[in-house]
């Protein structure tokens, strides 16, 4: 099944990031949060399919897509020249990525555009959730961190939601932490053995920050992420 969206809004996040509000008229979207629709077109002979996660929670006819650009990418180049009154094809929303248990700690850990289904996660976890959350966001440097007043904003307005932000390349002005996401996990997390771990990123940050909770003590029924990354990683 694929749904014809239009375009509300675009809006830019970082300078190769930006954020897109799509609308269905007269359909309400039923997923869980921190699954992924597919962006479809064709390009000359071929046929494009490309997985985005929404940031918003579903009940209503939108979904907010957060895209980065890359110079070689069909997808990014192709979503990053619709303006508002343009229609894009979507697929139907599905994946293994979602919340466990609202009545557990939770630690959301990504890099990237790996923030999106966290971001999602979290929005259901902050409304429906009864324990800490964590919020482990890596980047590389400070222009490129996508979401920061949103995750600063949550964070403000709900005691139980911690958010750390760390920068891989950081500069001298930087006075947060530095280094990668896996290499925090410690300092972050208080009680490993009672927290429900999500992962999302590139496949390496994956199966890196998933080796390492392991040797933290955390069972492997309570790290989740989207389950294809080990074998993109041994391909590689």
């Amino acid at each position: 099944m694929t749904h014809t969206a239009i375009v509300e809004d675009t809006y830019p996040l970082t300078h190769r990031v930006s954020g897109f509000r799509l609308r269905v008229p007269d359909h309400t979207f039923d997923y869980h949060p921190g699954q992924h629709t597919t962006v479809r077109f064709d390009s000359g002979d071929e046929r494009v399919v490309r997985p985005y996660t929404p940031t918003n929670l579903p009940g209503t006819d939108q979904l907010s897509l957060t895209v980065r650009r890359y110079d070689d990418g069909l997808a990014s180049s192709y979503l990053h020249t619709k303006r508002p009154g343009d229609e894009v094809t979507l697929g139907e929303l599905k994946g293994n990525l979602r919340l466990a248990d609202t009545d557990r700690d939770v630690a959301f850990l990504s890099t990237g555009t790996g923030i999106t289904p966290m971001l999602a996660m979290l929005r259901q976890y902050l409304r429906e959730g009864t324990g800490e959350a964590t919020f482990l966001f890596g980047e590389r440097d400070e222009s490129t961190l996508i979401h920061r007043e949103t995750l600063n904003e949550l964070a403000a307005q709900h005691a139980a939601l911690d958010v750390t932000f760390t920068l891989s390349d950081p500069n001298w002005e930087w006075t947060g932490r530095a280094g990668y996401v896996q290499e925090h996990l410690e300092s972050a997390v208080d009680d490993f053995e009672e927290t429900d771990c999500y992962v999302c990123g590139v496949p390496e940050m994956v199966v890196d920050t998933k080796e390492r909770l392991r040797e933290l003590g955390v069972p492997d029924e309570r790290i989740h992420s989207e389950g294809w990354e080990d074998g993109a990683v041994d391909e590689s």
